[in-house]
């Protein structure tokens, strides 16, 4: 049985979030706080008293973007100690995934939180801390110990993998698998050959992020593989490259560069 503390600035999403963990059979107790202030406090208390104790908590469910400290400053601060509470961020921001993870989160909820998405965390934290579940509908689960922790699984992927969220799970894409990155807005639609996927990071923070991978600019809306260039095109003043099925244009203050690039590519 869990002690909770859920951490949300915003009072109704707070208080929903509260009311499904009531719900589940598997939390025994969930606290609020509604701020970052509140939940230092309470999770202060909380490892005075020792994992055992009458304070203790062993699960902080966190929004991510509140005023003052944001839910990673307060995962941080949490990990410098001995025995923190583990971690699971409820957040309506898919950007931050890889962050959190890095922070040995157990789980990445979006928002609207979904009941059977918010009872797969709680399960996943029943599991990290290697205890016996009781499923939602009363009946004793099956023992989650054979599972690996999620950070374990997380940790062994390294920088080469990017997370996407499909469906309210978060998912792991080979960043070499990515032939070509779409800018849509603040967000950025990364093109595979099994299909795309949909990610809140600003097609710049990517360029900067994956230049030294081979990922080049080659106009406002587009960022390429140069290993997934299949073929560079130039009819009457107007470039463009193929990239599989997808033919894209090169700006024309991309396209000298462009076709330097290519060349020491095929000749490096």
């Amino acid at each position: 049985m869990l002690r909770v503390l859920a951490v949300d600035d915003e009072k109704p999403l707070l208080e929903e979030l509260l009311y499904l963990l009531r719900s589940d059979p598997r939390v025994r107790s969930a606290e609020g706080a509604s701020d970052a202030t509140g939940a230092l406090r309470r999770v202060t208390r909380a490892l005075e008293s020792g994992p055992d104790g009458p304070d203790g908590i062993d699960v902080v469910f966190l929004d991510i973007h509140m005023a003052g400290l944001t839910g990673l400053d307060i995962a941080r601060l949490l990990a410098g100690f001995a025995r923190p509470p583990l971690i699971v961020f409820v957040t309506a921001h898919e950007g931050f995934a890889v962050q959190a993870f890095d922070l040995k989160a157990v789980d990445y909820v979006l928002k609207p939180v979904r009941p059977e998405r918010l009872a797969e965390a709680v399960r996943r934290a029943c599991a990290q801390l290697g205890r016996a579940e009781e499923a939602p509908t009363g009946r004793p689960a099956r023992s989650a110990a054979p599972r690996p922790a999620p950070e374990a699984a997380v940790a062994d992927r390294g920088p080469e993998q990017i997370a996407v969220e499909l469906g309210g799970v978060t998912r792991f894409v080979a960043i070499a698998d990515i032939a070509y990155v779409e800018a849509q807005g603040d967000y950025a639609r990364l093109h595979t050959d099994e299909g795309s996927h949909l990610v809140r990071i600003p097609l710049s923070t990517l360029e900067e992020r994956w230049a030294a991978r081979g990922f080049v600019r080659i106009h406002r809306r587009h960022l390429v593989s140069l290993a997934r260039i299949d073929e560079l095109r130039l009819d009457s003043g107007t470039t463009t490259v193929r990239v599989g099925a997808a033919e894209l244009q090169v700006s024309r203050r991309h396209s000298r560069e462009l076709r330097d690039l290519l060349m020491r590519h095929a000749t490096g």
